[in-house]
């Protein structure tokens, strides 16, 4: 059913009838299409199916086409990204190109189906914001990071997984729910791996997230654990290149305190959530979605 979707795709950006911006396209990593899978298995693979997921993965593309500028990131996925190899302005114009395209695709859908998606951009743009504006000093704040991941990650996961109950004449509220917690459960696991893998599985140097000024999760639950040397000597660390001492010292804090599996312990709740809900729908097979959020190496 995927292969449908990529057709979809390729017939969207091939009707702008721009040579450049199709060899643009095939340079991108496609990734897992998560979102795409999600609306597939819920709404089935009909066209207004094909379309939204198409859609999605188009508006989710151009997104990371932003976030790499923004993060100035030279790898996505473990290959040069576009604005590595043709520069920011090359690579921002492109994902303007493929969020345009995809909100002109959506008109032709339904009219609930491109207000939902169009909101979860909104939020989506919203988070991109907030993750610039927490950069800029050490967080500590959980509210604040679940709230910009909600929007930066979840919404758009959120808004697949609503879409598509919509499309298949559904109950929206447990689809949304699910999708809810699976985006925050996939960003929380995410925000781990920056911590627990090495440089190579991630594609980029370990604990990234902090020396980009990112305060995820595990480190606000290590700050509250910590005496206030430790906290001043956390905070010293913020948003600066680690030394290999220093980066030990953080992760060697981690694990005297636990905080890994208390990070992991809560995204499982929400996965957990997420698996009751869908099998309460007979939805097996989006549990098992749920469950391969969570049992990713780390």
């Amino acid at each position: 059913m995927l292969s449908a979707v990529e057709r979809k795709i390729e017939q969207y950006v091939r009707e702008l009838n721009d040579k450049e911006v199709e060899n643009l396209y095939h340079k991108l990593p496609h990734g897992k299409r998560l979102r795409a899978k999600l609306i597939l298995r819920i709404a089935g693979s009909d066209l207004p199916a094909v379309k939204t997921a198409a859609v999605v993965e188009m508006i989710h593309a151009a997104s990371l086409l932003h976030d790499d500028v923004i993060d100035d990131a030279f790898t996505r996925r473990k290959q040069p990204s576009i604005n590595a190899l043709y520069g920011n302005k090359t690579a921002i114009m492109l994902g303007d190109i493929l969020y345009s395209k995809g909100f002109f695709e959506l008109n032709d859908i339904d009219r609930r189906i491109s207000k939902t998606i169009s909101n979860a951009v909104t939020q989506l743009s919203l988070g991109e914001l907030n993750d610039v504006l927490l950069s800029k000093y050490f967080n500590t704040d959980k509210s604040h990071y679940m709230k910009m991941i909600y929007q930066k990650t979840a919404s758009l996961i959120e808004a697949s997984a609503e879409a598509a109950a919509l499309l298949a004449g559904k109950a929206p509220a447990p689809y949304r729910i699910y999708g809810r917690n699976l985006g925050l459960a996939f960003q929380m696991i995410d925000d781990l791996l920056d911590i627990t893998s090495d440089s190579e599985t991630l594609g980029k140097p370990a604990l990234h997230d902090f020396v980009e000024g990112k305060t995820t999760l595990p480190y606000i639950y290590l700050y509250e654990r910590l005496d206030a040397p430790g906290q001043a000597k956390l905070r010293g660390m913020h948003a600066k290149k680690l030394s290999v001492e220093e980066q030990g010292w953080i992760i060697g804090q981690m694990e005297e305190h636990q905080i890994l599996m208390q990070s992991y312990g809560e995204a499982k709740l929400l996965i957990d959530e997420a698996i009751e809900l869908m099998n309460e729908a007979g939805e097996t097979a989006l549990s098992d979605i749920a469950r391969e959020m969570i049992e990713r190496d780390f």
